[in-house]
């Protein structure tokens, strides 16, 4: 099998129609060439593609870009160091680099959540509709935010909102939908926090901050971008071993690229 025969095998898996306009596309290599072995990640970080050229896999799968913006345009990097030497790493090990985020979002189920509500060990009310809601034991909001913490293994969370809210319905938002997204959910009759992967600073959380004060408290729980999708990409290892048979995939955890101090 070569690179490109599994690429149109799995989104032929997804079930999701053709997009015109997608970043879903290989950002290096040559996709003719045979297919070693595979890795999945939520970012494609100098540290995973050493990783996955040591596990022999020339095919690395990311949920986001490889450098450093949304359509991985290169032009403004030409010259510079850092790209460059990515460039080489990768060239030098004939890695294909296809990103896997807009059909795997479009899989139904979705295919980040499917990852990471069970890493939660919550289950979402309705199969597709969007905002994901779920319906969760009561509890207040910093106790929310703590449980959210271990079962993300996040070194720290933000939480805008009374640390006594009770929360019993949760909004939550992977990655980065926008403040009106995030407003939208928090603007809800049914939903008293929202959890969201990273956000603009001066939207949702000012939503929720003034919602509070005008006597309409709102919960809003930032876990960080990495945190909120990457159990959706250590699922996708999973959900591919029966669509490319016989063929070495491994998840290789990119981890969050802030710390707490």
């Amino acid at each position: 099998m070569t690179i490109q025969e599994a690429i149109d095998a799995i989104l032929a898996a997804t079930g999701a129609a053709p997009l015109a306009d997608t970043v879903d596309t290989a950002k290096t290599g040559d996709p003719s060439r045979p297919l070693t072995g595979v890795v999945t990640t939520f970012m494609a970080s100098a540290a995973v593609l050493t990783r996955a050229a040591e596990l022999g896999a020339n095919l690395v799968i990311p949920h986001e870009p490889v450098f450093y913006n949304h359509r991985d345009e290169t032009d403004w990097l030409a010259d510079d160091p850092v790209y460059r030497a990515k460039r080489r790493l990768i060239d030098g090990h004939g890695i294909v680099v296809w990103r896997f985020h807009d059909y795997w979002h479009r899989t139904r189920p979705d295919g980040i959540l499917s990852g990471v509500l069970p890493r939660l060990g919550w289950r979402r009310e309705g199969e597709h509709e969007r905002p994901c809601i779920v319906p969760i034991a009561p509890l207040t909001l910093a106790d929310l935010a703590v449980q959210l913490k271990a079962r993300l293994g996040a070194a720290a969370v933000r939480v805008t909102g009374p640390d006594d809210l009770v929360c019993r319905r949760v909004g939550l938002l992977v990655g980065a939908p926008g403040g009106r997204a995030h407003i939208a959910a928090l603007g809800r009759d049914d939903v008293d926090a929202v959890v969201c992967g990273e956000i603009n600073e001066w939207e949702a959380c000012e939503y929720a901050r003034d919602a509070t004060f005008l006597g309409r408290p709102r919960g809003l729980i930032v876990v960080g971008h990495a945190n909120s999708e990457e159990a959706g990409m250590a699922y996708l290892a999973t959900w591919l071993r029966p669509h490319l048979p016989g063929l070495p995939i491994t998840y290789v955890p990119a981890g969050d690229p802030l710390r707490t101090i």
